[in-house]
């Protein structure tokens, strides 16, 4: 029997598994495979794997539901930091988590209904997202008679950003996987597609490398508006409105995402 806990950050879902207390045996790969089946297992954007750390309070892997591995997940890491503090903490509501793309610090707000989550900064060098393309050059792409224009970023994790008029007329789930797999992203890349709306609001579509569009990405939103502030569209402080709610990022040096992160159910699973 597999216990499993389902969680969700503004509809982004997914299933954590804590290996601390248990020996863990299973290949997670397949094995998030499985679980992320919404017709044959449980149903999920991706599953999160929570560990004990040698260099932070814990350790996360998110495996996402193609059975990739991704180096950090935004709502991923929320919905665990919520998990983490119900179950472990106590009340402390500040703490660490191991991800592949450094360690995270992260801060419980208002009784739980919200985490903080210290996204650190941005970075823009081509070479370290990677990007095989001449450094500070958007990316023009040709698709279906209209120009798209990317701005390539990595939080840890790579993405490109396209600014556009109005999103809900993009053919996100053509042109999102096209972008993800193109000649230019060695590592495949998420890519979000963004509506300014004023200098404090963003309207946001996510494609996520490895699942597909979905109703948030913690990494993407803060992605876009870290390249909106740096194209000087909006300020320091934005909210961004994605299909599954909104979420606020903070962002001077250092890039913070604040949003909320709620339990769906819990199971036990026979496999």
């Amino acid at each position: 029997m597999l216990f499993f806990s389902k969680m969700e950050a503004t509809g982004n879902d997914f299933i954590i598994i804590d290996t601390i207390d248990n020996n863990f045996l299973y290949d997670i790969k397949l094995l998030s495979k499985y679980l992320c089946d919404r017709n044959m297992g449980v149903g999920a954007d991706g599953v999160i794997f929570l560990y004990k750390s040698k260099k932070a309070d814990f350790k996360m892997k998110i495996i996402n539901k193609d059975g990739t591995e991704a180096e950090m997940c935004g709502n991923g890491i929320r919905c665990l930091s919520k998990y983490i503090y119900e179950k472990y903490l106590n009340g402390m509501k500040i703490f660490n988590i191991e991800t592949l793309a450094g360690v995270k610090t992260v801060e419980i707000l208002n009784s739980g209904k919200e985490v903080k989550v210290d996204m650190g900064k941005p970075i823009f060098s081509y070479k370290e997202i990677p990007v095989f393309y001449e450094q500070n050059k958007s990316i023009n792409i040709e698709f279906e008679n209209d120009t798209y224009e990317f701005f390539p970023i990595s939080m840890g994790n790579p993405h490109v950003i396209c600014f556009k008029d109005d999103i809900e007329q993009i053919k996100i789930d053509r042109i999102g996987n096209l972008i993800e797999n193109y000649k230019y992203f060695p590592n495949k890349t998420n890519v979000e597609f963004a509506q300014i709306i004023d200098r404090n609001n963003i309207k946001l579509r996510v494609w996520e490398r490895g699942v597909g569009e979905t109703l948030s990405c913690g990494t993407g939103t803060t992605a876009t508006a870290i390249m909106a502030n740096k194209k000087k569209f909006t300020g320091n402080e934005v909210d961004i409105e994605v299909k599954g709610g909104k979420l606020k990022v903070i962002f001077n040096e250092k890039a913070y995402l604040i949003g909320s992160a709620r339990k769906v159910f819990e199971g036990n699973l026979d496999i």
